[in-house]
């Protein structure tokens, strides 16, 4: 049974050994001088790119934004969810061409909601 886990006891180990040692490497370079350290002004303002920042810091976004990335992540998902029906799609049958199929449906479903509630329009 430890042969079994033992994988899973190296995993965690080197997982805490990196969690640990990642934010120490760049305070070791520092105190070593490694890691040039120049404060300044400029450097510690908000924007470093060598542009004045103008207007005020709190911009609204329109909600379409969000909106065409939520789509981009549940197309994305089905993508992810539609290749491994692809890689055994022999081995499935009938029963796993039933499931994509209601699982396209319900996309579909969604699609057309979002349509014809003029949601995929960009104004």
């Amino acid at each position: 049974m430890l042969g079994d886990f033992g994988f899973v006891g190296i995993l965690l180990l080197v997982s805490i050994v990196v969690a640990v040692l990642l934010p120490l490497i760049p305070l070791i370079l520092s105190w070593f001088g490694i890691v040039p350290h120049n404060p300044g002004r400029e450097k510690n303002s908000t924007y470093e790119s060598g542009m004045r920042p103008t207007g005020q810091a709190w911009s609204q976004f329109n909600f379409r934004y969000y909106f065409f990335a939520l789509l981009f992540v549940v197309f994305d998902i089905l993508t992810v969810f539609l290749y491994p029906w692809a890689v055994n799609v022999s081995k499935l049958g009938a029963a796993g061409l039933m499931a994509v199929l209601a699982f396209f449906v319900a996309i579909a479903v969604a699609y057309i909601y979002a349509w014809f509630k003029k949601a995929l329009e960009w104004k």
